[in-house]
């Protein structure tokens, strides 16, 4: 793949919020075109929160002048000190410094509500479920200065949009694999595939043709077919976390919205109620709260959520994802029962989906798991292309603006400072010490990633 491929691909994967006064470009080509700018205006201009999706305190940090300063956690700085060196991590954010970002004051650092839910809930939790009693979560605090030739923009990185990278980046490396281990790999994602038509159809009747369909029998195909199209599980959870911070109304989220900031507790405290054992770690094709406790689940962590409107949203949103994010641009999957199900010809339709599901076979795949770390390394090499040639410093999660940021390690002349830090009980945070460290673009294996011995990336929604 030369560079202009690859830089296309890398430009559709990233989602842009430069500007409400430029339209959305539509396309002949694309037949979801129109409903994805109808998707953006109503998401903006009926929800009680869709300002915070173009103004917000992490954009402003992000297209402001000047310094920014961002918080990364690790419960393994003695090591990390020891070898001065701070890997990134694959993930949502493909191969950054997992942060959050922070606000200066007079009375210290004031962490993004991101930042304070990992920092004093989510990392402390894990390390109990660990049993590790001789650490605690250590606040890093990384002080940037933003070249002027930085990107001004906005450009945010969405993971759910990495389908056909994935599929790319296979058919680059997939000679790593016997000739008999490539074809059972193929016959399994398009078994996958061919045995979840079900679901597939219906999601794509919902977002092609405006099909009513009940959230009930809907939510409940979803659950049985997660099992075999494990991104179902990412997008179930990306849709109920955005129905979440954009539909919320109490008093938490209101107070929140004034600092120009979404509600993330609420999806955090949604995940671990239904799910406990993933603080720490996202496992998200695990994501299938069943559909009977759906209501009750959501009205725990916030009682002002319409559970009826939620579940019918549901349905709306998600089939649009797995159209918009799943299927081939311009492809109308039809007939599924005239298919041929053949990998080249499944991946004419559905590359993008079938991409996202041998990028997550690859992990557990007979000696791929050796190679998988080259793999997920091969991506971030590609992107830390495409974020320099845009002058991309601090990429974001490009779903939607929760406050998920990285730190580009290939940045060319990167100008940064890191301090260990202390919290306050008013929840801000004052640097201590500044230490050596430096970034290195470089993944951390995989194995020591998620809390696992070395390091600790704070935690975040893997690709699929």
């Amino acid at each position: 793949m030369d560079f202009l491929d690859a830089y296309h691909l890398w430009a559709d994967a990233h989602a842009f919020f430069d500007s409400t006064l430029i339209p959305s470009p539509t396309s002949h080509a694309d037949p979801l075109a129109s409903q994805a700018a109808a998707w953006d205006r109503r998401l903006a201009e009926r929800t009680p929160n869709g300002g915070l999706l173009r103004q917000n305190a992490l954009f402003d940090a992000l297209s402001g002048n000047g310094r920014l300063h961002l918080l990364h956690v690790t419960h393994a700085l003695e090591e990390i000190s020891q070898q001065g060196v701070l890997y990134p991590s694959g993930g949502c954010l493909v191969g950054s410094i997992y942060c959050a970002p922070l606000t200066a004051t007079d009375r210290g650092f004031r962490m993004h509500n991101l930042a304070s839910y990992i920092l004093t809930k989510e990392a402390p939790a894990f390390l109990a479920k660990l049993g590790v009693t001789d650490r605690v979560p250590t606040p890093l605090i990384f002080e940037i200065d933003t070249p002027p030739q930085a990107y001004r923009g906005l450009a945010g990185v969405d993971y759910l949009r990495l389908g056909l990278i994935h599929l790319q980046i296979y058919s680059h490396l997939e000679y790593l694999l016997s000739k008999s281990e490539r074809h059972l790999l193929r016959e399994t994602v398009v078994g996958r595939v061919k045995n979840s038509t079900a679901f597939l159809a219906t999601a794509a009747a919902v977002a092609y043709q405006g099909t009513h369909v009940a959230p009930e029998p809907f939510l409940r195909l979803l659950d049985e077919t997660i099992p075999r199209l494990p991104i179902l599980g990412y997008l179930y959870f990306e849709a109920v976390a955005e129905y979440l911070m954009l539909h919320s109304t109490s008093r938490h989220t209101r107070r929140l919205a004034e600092l120009g900031e979404l509600n993330n507790w609420l999806y955090k405290e949604m995940l671990f109620a239904s799910f406990p054992t993933m603080a720490g770690k996202f496992d998200l094709a695990r994501f299938r709260p069943r559909p009977e406790q759906l209501a009750a689940l959501l009205h725990q962590v916030d009682h002002t959520i319409d559970t009826d409107h939620a579940s019918s949203y549901l349905v709306e949103r998600i089939s649009y994802l797995v159209a918009a994010r799943l299927f081939a641009v311009g492809e109308v999957p039809e007939a599924w029962h005239h298919t041929r199900w053949e990998f080249d010809g499944v991946a004419n339709r559905l590359g993008p989906l079938l991409g996202h599901l041998i990028h997550r076979e690859l992990r557990t795949f007979g000696r791929y798991p050796d190679f998988y770390f080259y793999f997920d390394q091969h991506k971030a090499l590609q992107a830390w292309n495409y974020w320099n040639h845009m002058d991309i410093v601090a990429p974001f999660n490009g779903t939607m603006p929760k406050g998920e940021i990285g730190i580009n390690p290939a940045y060319p002349n990167l100008d940064y400072r890191v301090w260990r830090a202390d919290h306050d009980d008013a929840g801000h945070l004052h640097p201590t010490e500044q230490l050596a460290l430096t970034i290195a673009p470089r993944l951390v294996d995989i194995k020591y990633t998620l809390m696992r011995n070395n390091q600790w990336i704070a935690p975040a929604p893997s690709a699929a």
